[in-house]
């Protein structure tokens, strides 16, 4: 049965005791939300293999951006045993306007969590795993060295499993960059999230050029290494502003590039200025595949890790063909 996604994403309302998920965003200004296009629409979980793999993630006390950042694909990956784990906790030390993922201090690192998901990815019989993680600007290296640990953990629990990490952008954090490379992921995933313009009010603790700059020298340390980046549309961005910024990614040798509609979690959030048709995404598709992207995966619901396994497979041979 479809549903509308804002049923399956969490709120800022509830218990007024609690500790608001975004206290940055408590004071501002309610956004309107956009009534969603019938295009966009996914079916609820609620199979007896999503049920099994939410057991799992609850058993093994892990973290996963698709129940954390409300992504609209829970229910298709979790009926395939496929889940993007979130590490270093669940509180985020950004604040960006986009992402439902809780603002404020983190906790500190866990040393058994690496342990854990690696047990976890052996049980769920994953072939391919995506990592990501919460931004750490609180630790020395934002996190590296933890990531480390868990490439290194998974693949003393599950040698055959490849691993994409889709990390932060290690912003004034020499070395880190490094660390994580020199663990060889077979994808390294960065998301630049929009185009350079927005970044004022959309990722303002970022920077895009910096972002752009890291993917690069993932390529520099280690050029075997599988490149990613994904963006959301629906933030007001130009056409022109889009095509420069694929440019840029592929002046950076990236190798894979997703494009998806942003989609607004609450009303606290920056609003959706259009909801994108999948016409203007198969134009932006064939586009970035003429610009040389190995691999372009565009639609209102991509997201990163969305078919991520399968999308490495593609990714190898198509490297192999040319």
């Amino acid at each position: 049965m479809p549903i509308d996604l804002t049923s399956v994403l969490p709120s800022v309302e509830g218990d007024p005791d609690a500790r608001p998920r975004h206290p940055e965003k408590v004071h501002r200004p309610d956004q309107p939300v956009a009534r969603k296009p019938a295009w966009i629409r996914v079916k609820a979980p609620g199979s007896a293999a999503w049920a099994e793999t939410k057991a799992i993630v609850k058993n093994h006390r892990l973290v996963t951006v698709c129940e954390e950042a409300g992504c609209p694909n829970i229910g298709e990956c979790w009926a395939k045993k496929h889940a993007t784990f979130m590490i270093m906790g669940d509180i985020c030390t950004r604040a960006c306007a986009f992402c439902n993922v809780a603002t404020g201090l983190p906790q500190p690192l866990d040393a058994s969590e690496p342990a854990r998901i690696g047990e976890a990815v052996a049980e769920l019989g994953l072939a391919h795993v995506v990592i990501t993680s919460v931004d750490r600007d609180d630790l020395a290296d934002s996190g590296a060295d933890h990531f480390v640990k868990v490439v290194t953990a998974i693949r003393a629990s599950s040698p055959k499993t490849t691993i994409e990490v889709l990390t932060p952008d290690f912003l004034r954090k020499n070395g880190a960059l490094e660390k994580v490379v020199a663990a060889k992921p077979d994808v390294f995933n960065h998301n630049l999230e929009t185009v350079p313009g927005k970044y004022l009010t959309v990722r303002p603790g970022a920077r895009y050029f910096h972002s752009v700059r890291l993917l690069q020298k993932v390529k520099e340390l280690d050029a075997e290494i599988f490149t990613k980046s994904g963006i959301m549309l629906g933030f007001g961005e130009e056409r022109h502003e889009v095509l420069q910024l694929m440019d840029d990614l592929r002046s950076a040798e990236v190798d894979f590039l997703t494009m998806g509609q942003y989609l607004q979690p609450t009303r606290k959030h920056h609003p959706v200025v259009s909801f994108v048709p999948p016409d203007e995404f198969d134009a932006y598709a064939s586009v970035a595949r003429t610009k040389g992207f190995l691999l372009v995966s565009a639609s209102p619901l991509t997201r990163s890790s969305h078919h991520a396994g399968e999308d490495f497979a593609r990714l190898k041979a198509e490297r192999a063909r040319r």
